[in-house]
Formats: C-alpha cells, structure tokens, sequence
C-alpha cells in the first residue's frame, strides 16, 4: 500500500497563492475574482497599532498584521483565540448577540482558524477548526464546525470544467436510464423542462452539444472561485463543508459532510440542511427541506421540494414541490409534485412526468427484463403503484395510471389514461379497467389536483405546470383511449362469431363503436382482450368497458364546455350569434408534450429545438424565456384544444351551434358537474361507511372526533360551493345568450 502524500511547505505561504500564476491574467491579482465576489460594499482600513495589541492580548496570531483589514466598527476585543493567514477582510463587529430559534450567540471570532476570508457585519465565527477561502455575509452565525474549505477549482456542483482540466472529471447526471445513455449536465436553475429536453432528443446532436455549450458558458470555468455564505445563514455542529455557495437565510445544522454544493436560499425560499445529511456534487433549489440522515450524490433539487428520514437521491433530478422520504431514488427525472414517503419503496431508471405517488413495497426498476441495466420506465402524470408494486423494465404507462398490488411478471405498455391495472393470478388474466378514477375514485382524482396547485410554492413561475387532470395531454390519451375501446370490442365481437372474412382494424373499430355508442348488451357477454399492454402470452382483459366508455366522452365534452365556459365569460353581455364570431379559430388534432409539468404543442417544442440550432436561442436563459411564452400562449392554446375536443366528441361545428345547441351543451355541463360532486362525496363516504373502518371506534361520535366529519370535510365543502356558483353561471349565461 502507497504512503499518504504530505507535501511541506512554507507556512509563510498558507493563505497564499490560491491561484496559479499561470491562471491570474495579465494585471490582475489573485484576488481578482474574489473582489468581483464580494458585494457587500464595506470599506476595509488597516489595523491600527492599539487594535493589534488588543488582538496579541486575546491571544490571535497572524502571519501578518497588515494582511487583516478591518471596517472603521471593528472592535478587537470580540476577537479571541484565532489564528489568521492571508489576507483576511473583517466588517463591524459590536458588541450585540444575536438569537436564532434558541440558539444565543456573542458576535465575534472565537477559537478558530480562518485562512484568506472575507467576514461581514456582525458575524459570529465560534470554533470553526478550518475556515479557508469563503466570503461570509452579515449577521452569519457559524459555529462548531470542523471543517470549511473552498479549493481553486470549485465548480458548486455545477458540471462545467477549470481550465486545465480534463472533460472525463465533469459531473454528470445519468438519469431515466442507468447506462447513462441519458446523461446530462448539472446546472444551477436547470429546469424540469431543461432535464427532459435534453434527455429526450439523443439523436439530435446537435441540441445535445448546443445544450452543454450554453451550460459551460453560462458558468466561468476559471479558477479561484471563493465559497459563500448569505446574509443571516446559521451553520452549527457541522463536520465538513467543503466547495459549497450558500445563499442568504439558510440554517444547517448537524451535516455530515456538504461537497460541491450550490445550496440556493433567500427571500424566494429559505433553504435547511439538518442532522447526518451528506450531500456531494449537488444543486438545492431555493426553499427546500433535507432532514435526518439524507444521502445524495449528483442531484438537483428543484425549489420546495424535500428529503428526510434516510431518503436516498442519486444521479437523479427532483422536480419542484416534490417530497422523498427514507427510500432509494437513482437515475431518475421526477417531474413537480410527486411523492414517496415509505423506506421499502424503490425507483429506479425511471421518467415520471409529474403528479406521483410512489406507495411502501413499490419496486420500480429493480427488475430488467435484458442482460444489462439498460432499461427504463415512462410514467405519465398522476402515476400511482400500489403496495408492493413490481414491475419490470422497460415499461411504460398513460396519465393516471393506477397499478393495484401486484408482482407484474412482463414488461408493460399501458395507453388508457385514469385505468386501473391488476393481476387476476387464479386466471393467470392482467385485468386494465378504463375510467377508475372516475368511477370508483372522484375524490382523490379530484382532491389531487387541488393540493397540487395549493402546494405550490414556486415564486418564479417560469414554467406553467399544468395540475389539472383534464388537460391538452389527458383528452388525447382519452381519444385515443376511446379508439382502442372500439377496436378491442369489435374484434370480441367478431371472435365470438367466427367466419372467413378478413376484417380490416377500421371495420372493428366501427363495429366496436356501432356496439358502444348503443350500449347493446351483448359487449358485457364478450371476452374484450387487449393487444400490446403486456410481453406476454396471456390474456390482457378490459373490464367495465360499458361504463368506462360514456364517462369518458362525457369528461372530454365537459372539459370542452368549460373551456366555452371561459370564453363566454369574457364575452359577458353578448348574444351567441355575436359571441360565435371571436371564437378562436379551432386547433387541429395535434400532438402535446409534457416538458417538465409544462404542456406544449409538439410544434411548439420543435420550434424550439429549431430556434436553438439556428442560434436565435443563445443559453438557457432563452431557453426559459421560451418556456415562459409559450406558458403566456397556453390559455389560448388550451381553449382552441378544448374547443376543437368539444366538436370532435358532440359532432357539431361550434361556430354553426344555435343558441339552443348551446345552451343545451351548458346544462349538460352542470349535470357532469352535479355527478363529480356527487362522486367526490360519494367516493369519501364509503370510508366512514365501511363496517372495517368502523369497528375500530366506539361510536360514530368517536370516529368524526378522531377523522373529522364527512360533512365538515373542507375539501369536500370546497366542491359544494364550486358546484353552487358553478348554477349561477350557467343559470345567468343562458339569459344572456
């Protein structure tokens, strides 16, 4: 075994030569960017003859006195027991303490040794071991820390390269697939979009080397970068911060170990780290909470979202308002809004577009169907496995998909939107039921949406996420969802009467659609079987099909008829026949994407690539810019979707509707709106009516005490009073018409 390298050298020199030469331009010092750095604008003298006396007596050392300068509030006798090399800058320190929580400070420097730093106003520095090469804010407490130390190559876990460096030491990501096949960039304010655009397209190479050009520009690759600590952090009883930005108003306390690190906090969202966290090669998003015992290597954390108790994130990317708790997560691109809060849960290799929740025992992409840890997994938004859910790579599931508790032995590919899918092992049959939510599950469909945009905390909004569960992305999946009810019920029909006859896929669909739309009985007595949801050999049955398939084109034309709802709104006071004249002009059926809980039109998104290889889009600045507009187009964008939708699913052309047509088309409207509310109660009720959920309580009495009343439920009262104005709009909208 090698011997340690030490290296002896000069302590004359510690402090010193933080740069090489060979690294400081012509003119400048090594100190150039640490002035740029420093903003607090404090005006530093040298130390006067009586105040260096002071600091002898208190027992400081320096290797130099006159490398101390000091702000004219300095006051030498809040210094004491310190050892000082380099040059070392010190705002007004008075006699004050300062409190934080029950945390009760003297301001000063106290036992420590501080090596070529930069100290704001009233700062308390109490036993920090080794504090080296950081600029620190006003009113910073740091206290009891072993080690904090910037080196010249700091990158802040962003994945650029200092000069001289070699490309094979740049920190990626390697998320949605293992191999790394995937991989991206680490920024600091990478957005959810940014990670799926870049991840998606790999045989756009050009957009690929246009994405990590504007990425090492955007971020200086010169060494000698100091770490930071913002105005009114507090760091205590922590071990090693080493390379680490921190903003302003962010409280660490009792971590592990922090390594390149850019930990965003400030008025956006304060930012805390608390005990026996290790955080290495990262970016924490402005606002966000990581407690007790955390891991996570090559990450992102996007603003408000959260790890804790023993939660593991690595080479993954974690969406806005997302929240993991003590399980594993690698390799994966999360969208806002998911969360996983059970220590057996497992999630790997995986593409989940928003709005999930990961249940205990799920184990998403533990299992590979190929002899290499190559596959991956694509969940559409409000993606939901059951307890112990198991499935195997590569997968890949619709919009609010619902997996029941299951070890699901092939790969899957699930297409209908809002199904459940279950294992039937006495038939050895995978079962996919249309339409739950909406049938057996309104409340929480419901319920989710809503906490969703109430959670949401983000104060740049450069992104429109779209929480609703009817949305541009959702009806073209339940369009799509409706052709595959029709194909799949035509051919049960024709292979329950065989003859000799070939029959092409539309004649089953307008034989499935012809049995549907008339609700003829005889499709509850076929054996309705799916092709292509399941690599295998048995039987993938649709069950419920004559009541998933109304409820879902009664859901399109209500999401159509709100739409229009809006837009007469706009146009209060005026007759139809005027209002039918500034209809938008209706979109044709195109193709949406969700980039990162952003829905675009796939032109949208092509245009954007277009924009970026041509050079118009410049960094990611443009980028987000881009996003932003196209988040301003989107209201619009979605009424012509929906109102395109409305005439596709009711056969009539909206700008040719009669009054009556559409008044008619209102109170339809308001009776979906009456069933949704009525679900929403009745899906809740079955909990307090369920004998097994009452035996565990004396009396009813009790029950409503411990859970709150079903007719308290503010969620639920929330609804109640949507659906009563939701009358008087249609009540008042069809007087005006």
């Amino acid at each position: 075994m090698g011997q340690n390298k030490i290296i002896k050298t000069s302590v004359a020199s510690l402090g010193y030569n933080f740069i090489g030469n060979e690294y400081i331009p012509k003119g400048k010092d090594e100190y150039y960017l640490r002035n740029t750095q420093n903003r607090t604008g404090i005006q530093y003298r040298h130390l006067t003859a009586f105040e260096i006396e002071v600091l002898v007596r208190n027992r400081n050392t320096s290797d130099d006195w006159n490398k101390i300068m000091v702000s004219d509030a300095f006051n030498p006798e809040l210094v004491k027991n310190c050892k000082f090399y380099g040059l070392i800058r010190i705002g007004k320190l008075e006699p004050y303490y300062l409190t934080f929580s029950d945390l009760k400070v003297p301001v000063g420097l106290y036992n420590s040794t501080i090596i070529s730093c930069d100290l704001g106003d009233n700062v308390v520095i109490d036993n920090v071991n080794y504090l080296s090469h950081f600029i620190i804010g006003n009113e910073v407490i740091i206290t009891n820390v072993n080690e904090m130390v910037t080196t010249n190559h700091t990158k802040f876990g962003v994945g650029v390269i200092k000069e001289d460096e070699d490309e094979n030491i740049r920190i990626w990501l390697e998320i949605c697939n293992e191999n790394g096949g995937r991989k991206v960039i680490p920024f600091n304010g990478m957005l959810a979009g940014d990670a799926y655009l870049w991840s998606r397209y790999r045989t756009d190479d050009a957009l690929l080397e246009k994405f990590k050009q504007f990425t090492q520009e955007q971020f200086s690759g010169k060494r000698g970068y100091y770490g930071k600590v913002g105005h009114r952090t507090v760091i205590k009883n922590t071990a090693i911060i080493k390379d680490v930005w921190i903003g302003s108003d962010a409280y660490i306390k009792g971590a592990n170990k922090l390594k390149n690190i850019t930990i965003n906090s400030g008025p956006e969202g304060s930012s805390q780290i608390g005990e026996g966290c290790e955080l290495v090669n990262g970016i924490v998003g402005f606002g966000c909470r990581i407690f007790y015992g955390v891991k996570a290597v090559r990450f992102i954390m996007a603003s408000h979202s959260q790890l804790k108790y023993g939660a593991r994130l690595i080479n993954s990317y974690l969406g806005n308002n997302a929240t993991i708790s003590c399980c594993e997560v690698l390799n994966s691109l999360i969208f806002p809004a998911h969360e996983q809060h059970h220590n057996n849960s497992f999630l790997c290799a995986a593409l989940l577009m928003g709005q999930s929740n990961i249940a205990a025992g799920a184990t998403i992409g533990s299992n590979h169907n190929s002899r290499g840890a190559d596959g991956e997994a694509i969940m559409g938004r409000g993606f939901w496995p059951g307890l112990c859910v198991s499935i195997k790579h590569n997968s890949k599931f619709a919009s609010y998909t619902i997996l029941a508790k299951g070890d699901y032995p092939a790969e899957l590919n699930i297409p209908i939107p809002f199904s459940l899918v279950s294992n039937d092992l006495s038939k050895d049959e995978l079962l996919v039921m249309p339409g739950y939510w909406f049938l057996y599950n309104m409340y929480a469909l419901a319920r989710n949406s809503w906490k969703y945009i109430d959670r949401d905390k983000r104060t740049e909004r450069i992104q429109t996420i779209e929480y609703e569960p009817f949305a541009p992305d959702t009806i073209n999946e339940m369009f799509e969802a409706l052709e595959y009810m029709q194909l799949f019920t035509g051919k049960a029909f024709y292979r329950s009467a065989p003859s000799n006859t070939i029959f092409t896929r539309e004649q089953y669909m307008e034989k499935g659609k012809a049995l549907l739309e008339n609700v003829d009985p005889l499709v509850d007595t076929l054996d309705i079987l799916a092709e292509g949801f399941e690599n295998t050999k048995r039987k993938v049955k649709i069950t419920k099909i004559t009541k998933a398939y109304p409820v879902y084109k009664q859901l399109i034309a209500y999401y159509g008829i709100t739409q229009l709802i809006q837009f007469l709104d706009v146009h209060k006071g005026t007759s139809w026949s005027e209002a039918a004249k500034k209809l938008p002009a209706h979109a044709t059926h195109e193709n949406w994407l969700n980039i990162g809980g952003q829905l675009m039109p796939e032109k949208s998104v092509n245009d954007l690539r277009t924009k970026v290889h041509s050079g118009s889009i410049k960094s990611w600045d443009d980028v987000h810019d881009y996003y932003a507009q196209e988040g301003k187009k989107y209201p619009l964008q979605k009424m012509q979707h929906a109102l395109h939708a409305l005439s596709v699913i009711e056969n009539i052309s909206l700008k040719k509707a009669s009054k009556e047509t559409i008044v008619s088309l209102l109170h339809k409207a308001l009776n979906t709106k009456e069933w949704i509310t009525d679900s929403i109660v009745n899906s809740r009720a079955k909990d307090y009516e369920n004998p097994f959920r009452q035996m565990v309580y004396e009396s009813p009495e009790e029950m409503n005490k411990v859970i709150g009343s079903l007719e308290e439920n503010s969620f639920i009262q929330l609804q109640q009073k949507e659906l009563s104005s939701f009358k008087k709009k249609i009540k008042a909208l069809s007087k005006t018409l």
